[in-house]
């Protein structure tokens, strides 16, 4: 974000950069500047909060008229991350034969479907369809029994954007399942790799991938760094 500004600006180009690790902009310098300290992949802070956005939009903008620059400004508000993983139902096994994890995604089919029905959008698409991720999680389940990952069939030979795929699934499934408020920035993360059988999986398969040699750019992005 911050090198974008600066590459922008060269183009004469007016920016405004949302940044959310305040020590990196300190160090790029990029010419206008706001940190939110809100949990990460949440530039604006409260999700389905039109208030609050709009105020950080508003106070963003408001750096277009600093009369000098780099200006780095902060938000006043700071939002803690939920950590807490989703309490949300899974369905019950229904066919023992299949591994868990390709039997639980058929089961979460209709979940999906109310949630894209609802919004209109989904995730789902970057190397598959939703038909397809009980497909992708049985390939990834070989890969974890010892399939060679280069022989496993994976959508696009693209480990990353496949676990991107199965976790929109899965997230969006879990969109239509769960009441109360919007979700925290983490739950759903940690009920996908915590709580679903898809989650062991993709974790057994990076596991495996890891301990045979495979390239450090196919098993490390299947799964937030920290993990």
């Amino acid at each position: 974000m911050c090198t974008l500004a600066h590459v922008f600006e060269a183009a004469g180009l007016a920016t405004v950069a949302l940044v959310a690790i305040r020590p990196v902009a300190e160090r790029m310098r990029p010419p206008r500047a706001l940190y939110g300290d809100f949990p990460l992949g949440r530039p604006l802070g409260q999700p389905a909060d039109r208030a609050f956005q709009h105020d950080v939009l508003r106070r963003a903008f408001a750096l277009l008229e600093a009369a000098c620059g780099p200006v780095l400004d902060d938000h006043p508000a700071v939002i803690v991350a939920d950590e807490t993983p989703l309490s949300c139902a899974l369905p019950p096994r229904y066919d023992a034969d299949l591994p868990p994890a390709v039997d639980e995604a058929r089961g979460l089919s209709a979940a999906y479907q109310r949630s894209r029905a609802m919004t209109g959008r989904t995730s789902v698409g970057r190397v598959m369809d939703a038909d397809t991720v009980p497909d992708a999680l049985r390939i990834l389940d070989d890969v974890a029994a010892g399939t060679p990952w280069a022989e496993a069939g994976i959508p696009a030979e693209d480990t990353t954007a496949t676990v991107l795929d199965i976790r929109a699934y899965y997230e969006e499934a879990a969109l239509s399942l769960v009441e109360g408020p919007a979700l925290g920035a983490r739950q759903a993360e940690k009920w996908f790799y915590q709580s679903t059988a898809a989650g062991r999986t993709v974790v057994a398969a990076q596991r495996r991938m890891k301990e045979s040699n495979a390239p450090f750019s196919v098993w490390f992005y299947m799964g937030p760094g920290h993990r």
